[in-house]
């Protein structure tokens, strides 16, 4: 099976398809959202899309695990949807995932434009597997004694 290019699949794709979600504004469709698995930023566009480009980058939450896990995609695999991706599931604490996605993504010449897409995403996805405390505040005793 020949190959198609990411620039034909992005034309043909780029105005209708079952991801793409219109956000009416003023009586225009001016942004267009996208619920693409492969896009970072959530956007209809040529550069964030995971269907039109063959190498994408995914952050997603692993909420069994409580982890972060950092997927890529295999340039050479991609007519192969089982092997598609190349997971790593991450457990540590947060500047060392940062450091992790930017050698990954920018250091290795992989998609060094999304660089700063991943962190942002990273950041996001780290902020939601915290876990909030439950119940009242504790008030400090302290302060209050000083009030007296």
């Amino acid at each position: 099976m020949a190959t198609v290019p990411g620039q034909l699949i992005w034309e043909i794709v780029k105005r209708n398809n079952s991801f793409l979600v219109k956000e009416f504004g003023r009586g225009t469709a001016s942004v267009r959202f996208s619920k693409e698995p492969n896009n970072l930023y959530n956007l209809n566009s040529y550069k964030h899309s995971g269907l039109a480009n063959c190498k994408s980058v995914i952050i997603q939450a692993d909420e069994k695990e409580n982890a972060v896990v950092l997927a890529t995609t295999k340039i050479k695999k991609h007519n192969k949807p089982a092997v598609l991706l190349h997971k790593c599931l991450m457990k540590k604490e947060f500047p060392r995932m940062a450091k992790a996605v930017v050698n990954q993504v920018g250091e290795t010449y992989y998609r060094p434009d999304l660089k700063k897409a991943a962190l942002a995403r990273l950041s996001v996805v780290h902020r939601s597997l915290k876990v909030s405390k439950s119940g009242p505040k504790k008030r400090n005793r302290q302060a209050q004694k000083a009030r007296k």
